[in-house]
């Protein structure tokens, strides 16, 4: 499932990246994360209100981060718990995912940890549509969340990006550390990556239920794309450049196995010995 509208005014969508203009005055439940970068999506996109995934909550709370901000937009927002339904999965959430946070408008119409997303989702109906324009500070422009951290001629360039709908066909071959969680979107193989990267380093959203934080890594593993997640409690989640300055790996897949990586390293070891080993095999 990609998209789905399962009641009048409530979407499902399994990124807040995919949103669209209908949804404008939705409530929108997403399989994404509740950290700062996809909560600013959900209010560029003008929806009512939102229902994210907590991600584990992890480092510095960024999983629920998404909560507070949109709270001074004036918007209602609430979390699922991250082993109660699937990140990356909203068809999940809506059917199963029990509220685990909330914000303040939310709470006003009634929304409170241990409902049913579904329940929440009803009740998010009577929110008020946010009037509050979107800050020009306290969230990045789109266009800042891209950075390239390390070019050396001849060697795979490395990318640190907050979100992996900000990577494009530049990124072929190349090293990209994301800010998204490590989860199919949908449980597609086919999202796991737009193009066919050296090497990619997801967060793992506190790995969760059924394993979704990491069920990018075989999907990788069969396009030769060596694949990691970095643990949620060691990286912001929605931040790239916290996953590569703060990231420690959690799991690898037999690809990146191959270049040397483990479980324990970091995100910067991880990049040093991909790079150490491409130079080695190129030469």
């Amino acid at each position: 499932m990609w998209d789905l509208t399962v009641e009048p005014g409530i979407v499902l969508r399994d990124s807040v990246t995919r949103t669209a203009v209908e949804d404008a005055g939705r409530v929108l439940v997403t399989g994404s994360h509740g950290g700062l970068y996809a909560a600013n999506l959900a209010a560029r996109a003008r929806v009512r209100a939102t229902i994210f995934n907590d991600a584990g909550i992890g480092k510095e709370r960024a999983g629920i981060a998404g909560l507070a901000y949109l709270e001074g937009l004036g918007m209602a927002a609430a979390t699922v718990g991250f082993e109660s339904a699937r990140i990356g999965d909203a068809e999940d959430a809506w059917a199963r995912g029990t509220i685990s946070h909330v914000n303040g408008p939310a709470a006003d119409l009634g929304c409170a940890p241990g409902q049913d997303c579904a329940a929440a989702a009803g009740l998010l109906r009577a929110a008020r549509i946010p009037e509050t324009r979107i800050p020009e500070t306290g969230a990045p422009a789109l266009e800042e969340t891209a950075h390239l951290v390390a070019s050396e001629p001849g060697a795979p360039r490395v990318w640190a990006l907050d979100s992996a709908s900000l990577v494009g066909p530049e990124h072929a071959g190349q090293i990209v550390l994301l800010g998204s969680h490590g989860a199919l979107l949908g449980g597609r193989p086919e999202a796991a990556l737009k193009v066919d990267a050296l090497a990619a380093v997801y967060n793992d959203a506190g790995i969760g239920i059924e394993a979704a934080g990491v069920s990018r890594l075989p999907a990788l593993d069969a396009r030769a794309i060596a694949g990691a997640t970095v643990a949620a409690a060691s990286a912001r989640i929605g931040d790239g450049l916290s996953t590569y300055r703060d990231g420690v790996l959690s799991r690898v897949n037999a690809t990146a196995a191959a270049f040397g990586a483990r479980a324990g390293m970091t995100a910067i070891e991880f990049v040093e010995a991909v790079l150490a080993c491409h130079k080695g095999r190129n030469e």
